[in-house]
């Protein structure tokens, strides 16, 4: 009896095992991806690990949750892939919740802690901050932070600002004068939509810049979609917003209809901005840099319009990003849930649509992320509570869907280090 009782208790254990073995994942930063995901449906981040032999996915346990200090939107990676960075939201529903920045340390096994941080937003004025965008400069020294029109007490509209952070070891510090104003619109109050900035580290390999200095200033982009503009701001050395270098004021290039998502290229050579309905569309610009664009008369980052827009084969076209040489543009079409494939020349700017473009992803796609090696790339969907991937072809740009990956409900953020 007593050896029988002994074996069962040997196999009972070897069943344990196993089942902790299948709740955990091992991750290494040298040999696998790390996928973040913000979920609204209980406010909490989740890590993936990502095999990069084969595109498998795994979900990292995160006891702790972790818990964010409010709704959660948008969120970026700093370039070492310690920290992410959360826009949140104060919400009625949400206990102690804040609107700010919330900082997740990500630890080497990819497991996300709780928030070490949560940097509040200053208000304009008495006015309270309604941030939609955010973005990290590529050598992770400032945030920037889109805030949509909103309203004051009187029921007045106050136009969109710009919050910017400095970035000291993964914690944020609003800089002197922030949040910044955006110049008066013909349309009405500046409503904020998308914003991107300008590299000041170009790619080590693989790009028609990988050898070539990068700037040492940094120009900053933001959609304005009241009045089809998209601004350009200089960025001071401490992350002050004001002209960009050379110019007597803020510079303003018109867009298509409602822009509502930015690329900046990351050899800093165009910016592409995408349109709503009615026009649907990308807007391309050559960037005014003399360091690669000398028939620009000043380099001071301002846009030139590339001769024609492109459609983007899709409705509501929204989030976009680039590959990280700078080969390939991708844009959400949020509306009839895919993905717009192009080609970018080098030589102008233009796009040629990839066959076959565009690519279904699930319900209310919201955002998107590629990795910074350019095979995998990965849009996370509101409607379906999971994130669409796919395999790029480093060749051709292609995209191939693999097996969406579940997540928490109402998933409205991506990243991937």
């Amino acid at each position: 009896m007593r050896t029988r009782f002994t074996w069962v208790l040997g196999v009972l254990a070897l069943i344990a095992i196993g089942l902790l073995i299948a709740c955990s994942t091992k991750y290494s930063s040298s040999s696998n991806g790390l996928v973040v995901v913000p979920s609204q449906g209980s406010t909490v981040m989740q890590s993936f690990s990502l095999d990069l032999n084969n595109g498998g996915i795994s979900q990292i346990n995160n006891p702790s949750g972790p818990v964010t200090p409010g709704l959660p939107t948008a969120l970026v990676l700093d370039p070492a892939g310690a920290f992410a960075y959360v826009l949140v939201t104060q919400n009625s529903q949400i206990t102690d919740s804040v609107t700010g920045i919330a900082v997740f340390p990500i630890a080497s096994d990819g497991k996300l802690a709780a928030a070490s941080s949560t940097t509040a937003f200053n208000p304009f004025g008495s006015v309270p901050v309604v941030p939609v965008a955010l973005a990290i400069d590529s050598a992770g020294k400032f945030l920037f932070v889109a805030n949509s029109v909103t309203v004051d007490g009187s029921g007045n509209a106050v136009p969109g600002t710009v919050s910017v952070f400095a970035v000291n070891n993964g914690t944020p510090s609003e800089v002197a004068g922030s949040p910044f104003a955006v110049p008066p619109g013909a349309m009405g109050p500046a409503n904020l939509t998308a914003l991107g900035v300008s590299p000041t580290v170009f790619p080590p390999f693989f790009a028609a810049c990988s050898e070539k200095s990068a700037p040492t200033s940094e120009n900053l982009y933001v959609t304005d979609s009241e009045n089809n503009t998209v601004w350009e701001f200089g960025v001071s050395s401490s992350g002050v917003l004001g002209n960009p270098l050379g110019d007597q004021s803020i510079l303003g290039f018109p867009t298509g209809t409602v822009p509502s998502g930015i690329a900046v290229d990351p050899c800093n050579q165009f910016v592409y901005v995408a349109n709503q309905s009615p026009d649907n569309s990308i807007s391309a610009y050559t960037v005014c840099n003399a360091a690669l664009i000398p028939t620009c008369a000043t380099a001071d980052g301002s846009l030139v319009p590339v001769s024609s827009t492109f459609p983007t084969q899709g409705i509501g076209p929204g989030p976009m990003t680039e590959n990280p040489y700078g080969n390939y543009l991708y844009v959400v079409n949020t509306l009839s849930n895919s993905v717009a494939s192009f080609k970018i020349s080098p030589a102008t700017g233009a796009l040629t649509a990839i066959t076959p473009s565009p690519v279904a992803t699930n319900l209310s796609p919201v955002s998107i992320a590629v990795r910074s090696d350019g095979i995998w790339l990965f849009v996370a969907n509101f409607n379906s509570a999971n994130v669409s991937q796919y395999a790029i072809t480093p060749a051709t740009g292609q995209l191939t869907q693999q097996t969406a990956f579940a997540t928490d409900n109402l998933p409205f953020g991506v990243a991937v280090k």
